[in-house]
């Protein structure tokens, strides 16, 4: 697996080994080459579970999950808000590294439900879009 990756302002393509089987890809892992990551990446992210916080959304296309567990640095978008693809929507740290979270589709925010200093985990809908 190819990844893109943004560190310091240099853009690196790196070559990934996956150790697990393949699971099915869900809409808020963003397409290949698409996730900019500020640091080195973060282990393979897992699909959301349905435990508290986690449950199953009626369109998953119209959401964007956590990727990993941290907390929220930076919300850079509004209710209302159009975006395009790739449009930077919320920043997150973890274990003193930021990753930043991207659109995945173009359109329009809908709801937002993590606020700056927020902690999150893994799967858990950032944002709702219409």
């Amino acid at each position: 697996m190819k990844l893109k990756i943004t560190v310091d302002g240099n853009v690196y393509e790196v070559e990934v080994e996956v150790a697990e089987p393949e699971t099915p890809r869900h809409s808020y892992v963003p397409p290949m080459g698409q996730a900019r990551v500020s640091a080195a990446p973060s282990s393979a992210v897992a699909p959301p579970s349905a435990a508290a916080g986690h449950a199953p959304v009626a369109d998953e296309s119209k959401v964007c999950r956590s990727p990993l567990a941290g907390v929220v640095s930076k919300v850079a978008v509004q209710p209302g808000q159009s975006i395009q693809v790739n449009d930077v929507l919320i920043v997150l740290e973890a274990m003193k590294m930021e990753t930043v979270i991207t659109a995945p589709i173009a359109g329009k925010i809908s709801k937002i439900n993590a606020a700056e200093g927020d902690g999150v985990q893994q799967g858990q809908v950032l944002i709702e879009f219409e």
